[in-house]
């Protein structure tokens, strides 16, 4: 009962977090609407191994370094900076570059990648986000009833954001879908990639702010 409890309560934290549009949500976004539906699934995947991984770390006490290390931090977090500024920017960049190919043959734009390059971009996005790993290390301890795992409730909690994540992919990747063939006309697509990458870039220019 008292699980239970802790799991439904915790869900609501998550959810209301999951809801919360952010650099997830955009990447996910621009990759469905791209038409590219296994790359979508794999940044969704990518994303929640992250929030597992997350969830494991701070479950074993490890994520608490980012709380107490200044250092391991502002490295943690300038790795995120330049992850997302290059990708960013090399989305705005491509934009500019493959304007007069996308243009004359639009079916043969380059778009972002299979599953695997999709899964890969988005476990990035995530683990090198270190207040993900902040945030799980002040709000999971909150909802670790007592007498139970560490380990096992803290992948318990982190499976139900998992859950919750997964359930509002699906409606991302729905609604991308319904408006894939509106956004592959190449003026569109510049549109989506550049509005993509320019909140990509907004996001690591305020996690180098420390905002």
């Amino acid at each position: 009962m008292v699980i239970t409890t802790a799991l439904w309560s915790f869900a609501l934290v998550v959810g209301l977090l999951t809801l919360t549009p952010g650099l997830d949500t955009a990447l996910i976004l621009r990759t469905a609407a791209l038409g590219e539906r296994r790359g979508a699934w794999g940044a969704v995947l990518g994303i929640q191994t992250g929030t597992m991984i997350w969830g494991a770390l701070t479950s074993l006490g490890v994520t608490a370094l980012l709380a107490a290390s200044p250092v391991a931090y502002e490295v943690l977090r300038w790795a995120g900076v330049g992850y997302l500024t290059w990708m960013g920017t090399r989305m705005l960049w491509d934009t500019w570059r493959n304007r007069g190919a996308a243009d004359a043959a639009p079916e043969e734009a380059p778009g972002p990648g299979g599953f695997a390059a999709g899964w890969r971009r988005g476990l990035l996005t995530n683990l090198l986000n270190p207040k993900m790993g902040v945030f799980y290390v002040a709000v999971l301890p909150q909802f670790m009833p007592a007498g139970t795992s560490h380990v096992l409730m803290g992948l318990l909690l982190a499976s139900v954001h998992v859950l919750l994540a997964l359930v509002w992919s699906v409606v991302l990747i729905g609604f991308a879908r319904v408006m894939r063939g509106w956004l592959r006309k190449p003026a569109a697509r510049r549109v989506l990639d550049r509005v993509t990458g320019g909140v990509i870039v907004g996001f690591g220019v305020k996690l180098a702010l420390g905002d």
